[in-house]
C-alpha cells in the first residue's frame, strides 16, 4: 500500500544569493519547496518532499533536517541557483538572475505514493510543464504558484517575468492558484486584484490567492476574501508567498475559505518576523492569532 499524505511538495532546491537594498548579501540553499515543505509540515499535516538537486552542490538532507516531512529526491545535472538584488527595504523590487537551472519535473520522476494535494512549487519556466499539471489533476488537487509559469531565464540570464501563453487550457486544472499582485497584473491586464482574481477564477482557476505586501486576498467563485499582514519585521520576507499558500491549501481541506486564509496570513505573518522558514508549531500559530487578530 502507497504512503498516505496529505499533500506532496514538489519543485527545485535553489542556491540563494540575496542581496539587500543596503548590498548585504546572505547566501543559503533555499527555494519554494523549503518554505512550502515547512509551512505544511509544521502546521501539522501529513508532508512529503520531491526536490531535485546536484547532491555535489548542495546538502538536501541537512536542508530539510526537522521538517517532520518526508524527503524524496532526485540528481539533477545542475542545481537551480539564483541571485536576488532587492531595491527597498521592504524587498517588494528585486533584479534576478538565473546562476543555474534544474532539470525539468516530470510526472513518472514523482515518488509512488498517494496525495490528496499535489503543490508545485516551481521558481521558472520549465520546471513543469502542462502534462505534469494534467497527469497530477487526476491524482489528486492541484495547487500552483504562478511565479513558474511566468519567470523567464533569457539568454544574458536576467529573469524576466512574461504571461503563461497556455494560461487558458490550463487552469481549469488548477485547484488553487496563487499569484502575487505583479504576476496577476502580468495575466489579467489589472492592477485591481478584486478584478484580477475574478478573472482567474472565470478562466477555469477553483480558488485564487493574490498576496500583496498589506494583505492576502483568496476568491471562491462566490466571495473576496482578504486578511491583513501582521508581521512586526520583514527579516525573514523571502518565502512569504510560499508559506502562506502552503498555510491555505492544507489548512482549506478542514476549514473554511475565511478560517484557512486567517490561518495563513497569521502564519506568514508570524514567519516573515524571522529568517527562514517558518521552524515554529501550529500552536505558535493560534497563539498569534489570539494576540494579533
Amino acid at each position: 500500500m502507497k504512503k498516505q499524505y496529505d499533500v506532496l511538495v514538489c519543485g527545485p532546491v535553489s542556491l540563494d544569493i540575496n542581496i539587500d537594498y543596503q548590498d548585504v548579501e546572505c547566501r543559503e540553499v533555499g527555494g519554494a519547496v523549503v518554505a512550502s515543505g515547512f509551512a505544511a509540515s509544521k502546521s501539522g499535516f501529513r508532508t512529503a518532499i520531491f526536490c531535485k538537486l546536484n547532491p555535489e552542490e548542495a546538502d538536501v538532507n541537512e536542508r530539510f533536517e526537522g521538517s517532520g516531512a518526508d524527503l524524496y529526491w532526485m540528481k539533477s545535472t545542475h542545481t537551480c541557483s539564483i541571485r536576488n538584488k532587492y531595491h527597498t527595504a521592504n524587498k517588494e523590487r528585486r533584479d534576478c538572475t538565473s546562476l543555474g537551472i534544474c532539470d525539468p519535473f516530470l510526472f513518472q520522476d514523482l515518488p509512488e505514493i498517494d496525495a490528496k494535494i499535489y503543490h508545485f512549487a516551481g521558481l521558472v519556466y520549465g520546471d513543469f510543464d502542462n502534462s505534469l499539471l494534467k497527469e497530477a489533476s487526476e491524482h489528486g488537487k492541484v495547487a500552483l504558484d504562478i511565479q513558474c509559469m511566468l519567470r523567464h531565464v533569457e539568454e544574458d540570464k536576467s529573469m524576466k517575468f512574461h504571461d503563461w501563453a497556455e494560461k487558458k487550457e490550463m487552469l481549469p486544472y488548477i485547484d488553487y492558484l496563487k499569484t502575487d499582485a505583479a504576476e496577476a497584473e502580468i495575466m489579467t491586464g489589472t492592477e485591481d486584484r478584486e478584478k484580477a482574481a475574478r478573472m482567474l477564477h472565470e478562466w477555469g482557476a477553483k480558488e485564487v490567492m493574490i498576496s500583496h505586501n498589506t494583505e492576502i486576498l483568496v476568491y471562491d467563485g462566490e466571495k473576496i476574501y482578504t486578511c491583513p499582514i501582521k508581521a512586526r519585521n520583514l527579516s525573514g520576507r523571502t518565502g512569504r508567498g510560499d508559506t502562506v499558500f502552503a498555510g491555505y491549501i492544507n489548512e482549506r481541506q478542514n476549514a473554511s475559505v475565511e478560517e484557512a486564509l486567517l490561518y495563513s496570513t497569521a502564519l506568514v505573518s508570524l514567519k516573515m518576523e524571522t529568517p527562514g522558514p517558518f521552524k515554529g508549531s501550529r500552536q505558535d500559530v493560534l497563539d498569534y492569532i489570539a494576540e494579533f487578530y
